[in-house]
């Protein structure tokens, strides 16, 4: 489970958004930009939650010295801030996402969730589910005990999937994605790689590739029975 830490010198609105964010994360939290900055030198923060105006260290100078530092770990300004001229100053140091004041849990929730799926892909081409690790390096996927080699495109059409969980793909779409092409086979084609790829996952339980009748594909993140 992903650690997100927020930081925010206002009480009500840090328990509030920690809240909304515990059971789906571990949550830490900070009243000033400093402060989160101590926390982050411990380590095992995966993202950051952060208004901007704070005393001691404001959120563009955490931000910046968490960038300065070298720290790539997905950063998110929740923030009464809303002008062009303050999202753009944001941006140009380096946060990865930036929502205004007051906000909708379901949207920070799900902004959260892309970030955290985006920064695992684009930092080391890798999905990791549960105990399970889709290497795109290596095209393969493996476990502690076991160790799957796929063709190319049967890969990369698994990866496109695992990359967006629960989006419904067209079989155009993934034709493009995969193919690079249209093509007037694509429904033969997608089929035919889909049952390849599932027959290779037989022992792979934590994660499904469904059919959605006259729509396309999704891949579906298995919850453990309780």
């Amino acid at each position: 489970m992903a650690t997100i830490l927020i930081v925010d010198d206002e009480r009500n609105m840090r328990l509030l958004t920690a809240a909304r964010l515990e059971g789906l994360y571990k949550v830490q939290t900070a009243s000033d930009g400093k402060e989160a900055l101590d926390i982050i030198h411990k380590g095992g923060i995966d993202l950051v939650v952060a208004d901007i105006m704070m005393p001691v260290m404001d959120g563009y100078e955490l931000l910046r010295t968490l960038r300065r530092e070298g720290y790539k770990m997905p950063f998110l300004f929740l923030t009464a801030k809303e002008s062009l001229e303050d999202k753009e100053h944001g941006f140009s140091l380096g946060t990865d996402d930036y929502i205004t004041k007051p906000f909708s849990s379901d949207e920070l929730i799900w902004r959260i969730k892309a970030l955290l799926r985006r920064a695992d892909i684009q930092e080391s081409n890798k999905i990791r589910i549960k105990n399970v690790t889709i290497d795109s390096e290596r095209y393969a996927v493996y476990t502690d005990s076991e160790y799957i080699e796929f063709p190319k495109k049967e890969f990369n059409l698994l990866f496109k999937l695992l990359s967006y969980p629960e989006r419904i793909f067209s079989k155009q779409e993934l034709m493009e994605a995969v193919w690079g092409y249209d093509s007037d086979s694509a429904e033969d084609t997608i089929k035919t790689h889909i049952s390849r790829i599932r027959n290779r996952l037989s022992g792979i339980d934590c994660f499904s590739i469904i059919t959605i009748k006259g729509l396309g594909y999704k891949a579906v993140i298995n919850e453990e029975e309780e």
